[in-house]
Protein backbone atom coordinates (compact mmCIF):
# COMPACT_ATOMS: atom_id res chain seq x y z
CA UNK A 1 0.00 0.00 0.00
CA UNK A 2 1.29 3.17 -0.84
CA UNK A 3 1.85 6.13 1.78
CA UNK A 4 -0.18 9.41 0.27
CA UNK A 5 2.02 12.44 1.44
CA UNK A 6 1.30 14.92 3.45
CA UNK A 7 2.17 18.65 2.56
CA UNK A 8 5.78 18.10 3.84
CA UNK A 9 8.21 17.01 1.29
CA UNK A 10 11.98 17.46 1.67
CA UNK A 11 13.69 19.86 -0.63
CA UNK A 12 16.00 17.52 -2.14
CA UNK A 13 12.67 15.19 -2.98
CA UNK A 14 11.54 17.80 -5.08
CA UNK A 15 14.12 19.19 -6.63
CA UNK A 16 15.02 15.74 -7.73
CA UNK A 17 11.87 15.68 -10.39
CA UNK A 18 11.31 19.61 -11.30
CA UNK A 19 7.76 19.90 -11.44
CA UNK A 20 5.80 21.90 -14.55
CA UNK A 21 5.44 25.61 -14.65
CA UNK A 22 2.26 26.68 -12.73
CA UNK A 23 -0.52 28.51 -15.10
CA UNK A 24 0.13 32.10 -14.93
CA UNK A 25 -2.78 34.41 -14.21
CA UNK A 26 -4.97 32.79 -12.03
CA UNK A 27 -7.40 35.32 -10.24
CA UNK A 28 -7.33 35.27 -6.65
CA UNK A 29 -11.49 35.43 -6.69
CA UNK A 30 -13.27 32.60 -9.05
CA UNK A 31 -14.44 33.76 -12.11
CA UNK A 32 -18.22 34.41 -12.20
CA UNK A 33 -18.63 31.47 -14.46
CA UNK A 34 -16.83 29.03 -11.59
CA UNK A 35 -18.88 30.80 -8.95
CA UNK A 36 -22.25 30.54 -11.02
CA UNK A 37 -21.69 26.28 -11.42
CA UNK A 38 -23.16 24.89 -8.28
CA UNK A 39 -21.09 22.15 -8.53
CA UNK A 40 -18.21 23.92 -7.68
CA UNK A 41 -19.73 24.38 -4.87
CA UNK A 42 -18.47 21.70 -2.13
CA UNK A 43 -20.03 21.31 1.46
CA UNK A 44 -18.62 19.11 4.25
CA UNK A 45 -20.65 18.63 7.32
CA UNK A 46 -18.61 18.12 10.29
CA UNK A 47 -19.12 15.68 13.23
CA UNK A 48 -17.96 18.01 15.40
CA UNK A 49 -20.77 20.27 14.45
CA UNK A 50 -21.01 23.28 11.82
CA UNK A 51 -20.66 22.45 7.42
CA UNK A 52 -17.65 23.85 5.56
CA UNK A 53 -18.19 25.55 2.17
CA UNK A 54 -15.44 25.00 -0.18
CA UNK A 55 -15.50 27.07 -3.19
CA UNK A 56 -13.71 24.81 -5.96
CA UNK A 57 -11.38 26.41 -8.94
CA UNK A 58 -12.23 23.97 -12.30
CA UNK A 59 -10.35 27.15 -13.97
CA UNK A 60 -7.06 26.09 -11.75
CA UNK A 61 -7.59 22.30 -11.34
CA UNK A 62 -9.81 20.97 -13.64
CA UNK A 63 -9.04 17.40 -13.11
CA UNK A 64 -8.59 17.36 -9.61
CA UNK A 65 -12.26 19.40 -9.03
CA UNK A 66 -13.41 16.78 -11.10
CA UNK A 67 -12.26 13.80 -9.21
CA UNK A 68 -14.01 15.43 -5.72
CA UNK A 69 -16.95 15.96 -7.82
CA UNK A 70 -17.17 11.89 -8.64
CA UNK A 71 -15.99 10.79 -5.06
CA UNK A 72 -18.74 13.44 -3.55
CA UNK A 73 -21.28 11.88 -5.70
CA UNK A 74 -20.44 8.28 -4.90
CA UNK A 75 -20.47 9.02 -0.80
CA UNK A 76 -16.80 8.06 -0.45
CA UNK A 77 -16.24 10.75 2.09
CA UNK A 78 -19.06 9.91 4.12
CA UNK A 79 -17.58 8.79 7.42
CA UNK A 80 -14.05 9.77 6.62
CA UNK A 81 -12.17 11.09 9.17
CA UNK A 82 -9.04 13.63 9.24
CA UNK A 83 -6.60 11.58 10.76
CA UNK A 84 -3.39 14.51 10.62
CA UNK A 85 -4.64 17.41 11.93
CA UNK A 86 -1.49 20.21 13.44
CA UNK A 87 -2.72 22.88 14.55
CA UNK A 88 -1.56 26.27 12.71
CA UNK A 89 -0.96 24.79 9.81
CA UNK A 90 -3.38 22.30 8.44
CA UNK A 91 -5.72 19.73 8.51
CA UNK A 92 -5.63 16.55 6.04
CA UNK A 93 -8.65 14.25 5.60
CA UNK A 94 -10.35 12.07 2.39
CA UNK A 95 -8.37 8.73 2.94
CA UNK A 96 -11.15 5.61 3.53
CA UNK A 97 -8.77 3.11 5.79
CA UNK A 98 -7.90 6.63 8.30
CA UNK A 99 -4.61 6.17 7.92
CA UNK A 100 -3.06 8.71 5.32
CA UNK A 101 -1.97 5.36 3.34
CA UNK A 102 -5.28 5.03 1.62
CA UNK A 103 -7.20 6.43 -1.78
CA UNK A 104 -9.97 5.66 -3.80
CA UNK A 105 -9.98 3.13 -6.59
CA UNK A 106 -9.55 5.64 -9.30
CA UNK A 107 -6.30 6.00 -10.98
CA UNK A 108 -3.55 8.82 -9.27
CA UNK A 109 -4.22 12.52 -11.15
CA UNK A 110 -1.57 14.43 -13.27
CA UNK A 111 -0.53 17.19 -11.41
CA UNK A 112 -2.01 20.30 -12.15
CA UNK A 113 0.14 22.85 -9.75
CA UNK A 114 -1.12 26.62 -10.18
CA UNK A 115 -0.57 29.85 -9.25
CA UNK A 116 -3.36 29.98 -6.71
CA UNK A 117 -1.45 30.72 -2.98
CA UNK A 118 -1.61 28.17 0.37
CA UNK A 119 -3.13 31.12 2.35
CA UNK A 120 -6.08 30.26 5.52
CA UNK A 121 -8.45 28.16 4.28
CA UNK A 122 -6.79 27.25 0.83
CA UNK A 123 -7.82 23.36 -0.11
CA UNK A 124 -5.41 21.30 -2.14
CA UNK A 125 -4.52 17.87 -2.94
CA UNK A 126 -2.10 15.31 -0.29
CA UNK A 127 0.41 13.46 -2.83
CA UNK A 128 3.15 11.16 -2.58
CA UNK A 129 6.60 11.93 -3.70
CA UNK A 130 5.73 11.58 -7.03
CA UNK A 131 4.05 14.82 -8.17
CA UNK A 132 1.07 12.69 -9.87
CA UNK A 133 0.28 10.71 -6.79
CA UNK A 134 -2.53 12.86 -5.73
CA UNK A 135 -5.90 10.69 -5.76
CA UNK A 136 -8.62 11.59 -3.23
CA UNK A 137 -6.94 12.67 -0.13
CA UNK A 138 -6.70 16.82 0.47
CA UNK A 139 -5.95 19.89 3.04
CA UNK A 140 -6.99 22.26 4.45
CA UNK A 141 -5.00 25.44 5.39
CA UNK A 142 -4.98 26.79 9.07
CA UNK A 143 -2.70 29.51 8.00
CA UNK A 144 -0.60 30.85 4.98
CA UNK A 145 2.66 28.67 4.16
CA UNK A 146 4.12 29.70 0.95
CA UNK A 147 6.86 27.10 0.64
CA UNK A 148 3.80 25.07 -0.62
CA UNK A 149 3.18 27.11 -3.40
CA UNK A 150 3.30 25.53 -6.65
CA UNK A 151 4.22 22.09 -5.06
CA UNK A 152 0.88 21.03 -4.76
CA UNK A 153 -2.80 21.33 -6.47
CA UNK A 154 -4.91 23.88 -5.03
CA UNK A 155 -8.02 23.13 -6.35
CA UNK A 156 -10.30 25.79 -3.67
CA UNK A 157 -10.78 27.25 -0.81
CA UNK A 158 -13.37 27.54 2.31
CA UNK A 159 -15.66 30.40 1.74
CA UNK A 160 -17.68 29.98 4.40
CA UNK A 161 -17.59 27.68 8.33
CA UNK A 162 -13.67 28.37 8.60
CA UNK A 163 -14.76 28.44 12.59
CA UNK A 164 -15.27 24.75 11.79
CA UNK A 165 -12.34 23.99 10.40
CA UNK A 166 -10.92 25.65 13.15
CA UNK A 167 -12.53 23.39 15.62
CA UNK A 168 -11.08 19.84 13.63
CA UNK A 169 -9.83 17.89 16.51
CA UNK A 170 -5.93 17.99 15.79
CA UNK A 171 -3.78 15.11 16.50
CA UNK A 172 -1.56 12.83 14.04
CA UNK A 173 -3.86 10.72 14.78
CA UNK A 174 -6.13 12.70 16.62
CA UNK A 175 -7.73 10.88 19.73
CA UNK A 176 -11.27 11.66 19.28
CA UNK A 177 -11.01 12.37 15.13
CA UNK A 178 -13.38 14.56 13.56
CA UNK A 179 -15.43 12.84 10.59
CA UNK A 180 -17.33 14.29 7.62
CA UNK A 181 -20.54 13.01 7.91
CA UNK A 182 -21.61 14.10 4.59
CA UNK A 183 -20.26 15.57 1.68
CA UNK A 184 -22.34 16.75 -0.86
CA UNK A 185 -22.40 19.58 -3.76
CA UNK A 186 -24.21 22.48 -4.99
CA UNK A 187 -26.16 21.21 -7.23
CA UNK A 188 -27.91 18.04 -5.05
CA UNK A 189 -25.92 15.64 -7.32
CA UNK A 190 -24.41 13.61 -4.34
CA UNK A 191 -26.62 10.94 -2.60
CA UNK A 192 -28.32 11.50 0.59
CA UNK A 193 -26.77 11.37 4.07
CA UNK A 194 -26.42 7.21 5.39
CA UNK A 195 -28.78 6.88 8.14
CA UNK A 196 -27.28 6.84 11.01
CA UNK A 197 -26.56 3.15 12.82
CA UNK A 198 -29.22 2.76 15.43
CA UNK A 199 -28.52 2.80 19.11
CA UNK A 200 -27.82 -0.68 20.48
CA UNK A 201 -31.11 -2.13 22.46
CA UNK A 202 -30.18 -2.09 25.88
CA UNK A 203 -29.49 -5.30 27.74
CA UNK A 204 -32.32 -6.51 29.27
CA UNK A 205 -31.97 -6.56 33.39
CA UNK A 206 -31.78 -10.34 34.82
CA UNK A 207 -35.26 -10.99 35.62
CA UNK A 208 -36.07 -11.46 39.37
CA UNK A 209 -35.09 -14.93 40.57
CA UNK A 210 -38.52 -16.34 42.59
CA UNK A 211 -36.67 -16.29 46.66
CA UNK A 212 -36.41 -19.97 47.76
CA UNK A 213 -39.19 -21.13 50.48
CA UNK A 214 -37.68 -21.21 53.66
CA UNK A 215 -38.13 -24.43 56.01
CA UNK A 216 -39.88 -23.80 59.08
CA UNK A 217 -37.27 -24.79 61.94
CA UNK A 218 -38.05 -27.61 64.34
Amino acid sequence: MKMLAFPLLAVALIAAKPAPPPPAGLPMNAPAEVVADPANKLMLQLSTGGTVVIEMRPDAAPNHVARIQALVRQGFYDGTIFHRVIPGFMAQGGDPTGTGEGGSKLPDLKAEFNSLPHLRGSVAAARAESPDSANSQFYIMFGPKASLDHEYTVFGRVVSGMDAVDAIAPGEPPANPTKIVHASLGDGSAPPPRPAAPAPAPAPAPAEQPKQATTPGG
